[in-house]
């Protein structure tokens, strides 16, 4: 494939970038970022986006970094980021090709398809001889015995919705609560307040509740609650609005029957700040006498803090998910704070630590410097609460993505699923873990239980189309792969699709794929 844009022209068959003809210099991250930012064109790419196309989901590629990679090209382009011919920037959210992107078919070429295909073909031979190449770690990093035990523990103890038959009429998501206050800046309370509503809901055994990702990639979307019903496997739907003004909250609740549109119940909270947790159990309990679900203990115990320091933990959760170099280190920054009020609250210590080895930091710190701070973060989680399952997922990403320590983190991430197994992220880790060390098939268990309890997630039909890939499962890994571009079009995925096709001798569509 071809691309034309402004004086420049990108030949990926060649991987080669001309200007008027003569080669434009490029170094290999270069020359995919900027193919990424092509084939986006005309649209906005996120930083995360952008990560994820260039580098891979879940790679920890720091604000700097990715600034770093942009100035490096804008170099080789000759391009200027304060009057930008070729790469906009927009602060905080991502980047965008400013000039408009023409299309020439490699077909148009004086390469044929066979030669214009014949740099995919090594690369995938690569892709099958790095997956042979993992199962040498096989006998030193993981016992078979105990791989076969970890998946049937997950399906024996875990009690989930993935892995039990559908609890029918006791199934309901979560959608993110809507910000009314009039300070648009609340909006991380709304959602903060969402999220931990449906934590705790998730926690009553005799309910199926849609994890948050799911629930929350219908924010903002123009869908029938019937069809959000549809698409999340539930029965019922809880909504609702928070306004906020200073110490006073108003917020807003209703849970409504999917299949009729009813409302089963609603009630509004008019309340101070400092009982933002007695709602949450309120609502809890409204919604289980609803149901009429029958507890067989009583409702779970909220984790309580600070009210301050609660408020902090939920701006920086929500400044963490943005993922650009500001909101990273304002994350840093509001959790520092949490725990400051509430040195005994474990889930900001928990997400300091993550942030941390996601890029935030502040005071000029070095990425080694981050990391060791990281590390007393989790230990300061699992110190307080051993039983935070959170904190040993943490650290298992810490293992494995700063130490390059896969056993160690494989441990972790165990421990994690035996302490939370109903946490999807933590059955896709150990998923990953499983891949890593060449063990296909309980990676590809773990993968499909995941999506069994978040079917929305994106990045877990990547995991598993490649998974499926190495292991030469051809027709699954296509499957997968379209499944990912289908909820995520401009997704890292895209540029796997072409492997299958080709793999199965689809020449032409591995073209028109690639």
């Amino acid at each position: 494939m071809i691309y034309e844009f402004s004086d420049l022209t990108l030949d990926l068959d060649r991987h080669l970038l001309t200007r008027d003809g003569q080669p434009v210099k490029l170094t290999k991250l270069s020359f995919r970022v900027l193919q990424a930012l092509i084939q986006a064109a005309p649209a906005l790419l996120s930083h995360d986006d952008l990560i994820d196309q260039v580098w891979g989901p879940k790679r920890v590629i720091t604000p700097d970094n990715l600034s770093q990679r942009m100035k490096t090209l804008r170099q080789s382009l000759g391009d200027d980021p304060n009057q930008p011919t070729y790469i906009e920037g927009v602060r905080g959210e991502g980047y965008r090709l400013v000039p408009e992107v023409r299309i020439q078919s490699a077909l148009t070429s004086s390469h044929s398809p066979r030669q214009a295909l014949s740099s995919r073909l090594l690369v995938s031979l690569a892709v099958l001889a790095l997956a042979l190449g993992y199962i040498a770690f096989d006998k030193f990093v993981l016992d078979p015995v105990e791989d076969g035990q970890l998946a049937q523990s997950a399906r024996q103890e875990g009690h989930s919705a993935a892995l039990t038959e559908s609890i029918g009429d006791k199934s309901i998501a979560v959608l993110p609560f809507v910000n009314m206050s009039d300070d648009a800046g609340n909006e991380y309370f709304s959602d903060g307040l969402s999220e931990e509503l449906l934590n705790l809901l998730a926690r009553i055994p005799e309910l199926k509740v849609a994890a948050r990702t799911s629930s929350f990639s219908f924010k903002d979307k123009d869908f029938e609650v019937t069809e959000i019903a549809s698409r999340l496997k539930v029965a019922h739907v809880l909504e609702g609005s928070v306004r906020k003004q200073g110490n006073q909250l108003r917020i807003t609740a209703q849970l409504i029957q999917a299949d009729n549109g009813y409302h089963l119940w609603s009630e509004t909270y008019n309340r101070k700040l400092d009982n933002v947790f007695q709602i949450q159990e309120d609502i809890a309990i409204a919604v289980v006498d609803a149901l009429k679900v029958t507890l067989l203990s009583e409702i779970p115990e909220i984790r309580k803090t600070d009210p301050a320091a609660y408020q902090l933990f939920l701006e920086g959760q929500y400044l963490k998910r943005r993922i650009s170099k500001d909101s990273l280190d304002r994350a840093v920054e509001a959790f520092k704070q949490a725990v400051e009020i509430d040195p005994a609250y474990v889930p900001a210590w928990a997400e300091l630590a993550d942030t941390y080895i996601w890029g935030g930091r502040t005071e000029g710190l070095t990425r080694k410097e981050a990391v060791v701070l990281a590390d007393q973060a989790i230990e300061t989680a699992i110190s307080t609460d051993p039983d935070y399952a959170f904190a040993y997922y943490v650290r298992g990403i810490s293992w494995i993505f700063t130490k390059y320590e896969f056993k160690q983190g494989i441990e972790d991430f165990q421990h994690a699923l035996r302490l939370d197994p109903d946490d999807a992220f933590i059955v896709a880790a150990i998923g990953k873990g499983a891949f890593l060390t060449g063990k296909f098939d309980l990676a590809i268990s773990q993968y499909q239980m995941a999506l069994a309890m978040e079917p929305v997630v994106p990045e877990f039909y990547w995991f598993l189309g490649r998974t499926y890939l190495s292991s030469g499962r051809l027709d699954d890994a296509e499957a997968s792969f379209r499944k990912l571009l289908s909820l995520s079009p401009s997704s890292y995925g895209r540029h796997d699709l072409w492997k299958p096709l080709l793999l199965k001798g689809e020449l032409e569509a591995a073209l028109a794929e690639s």
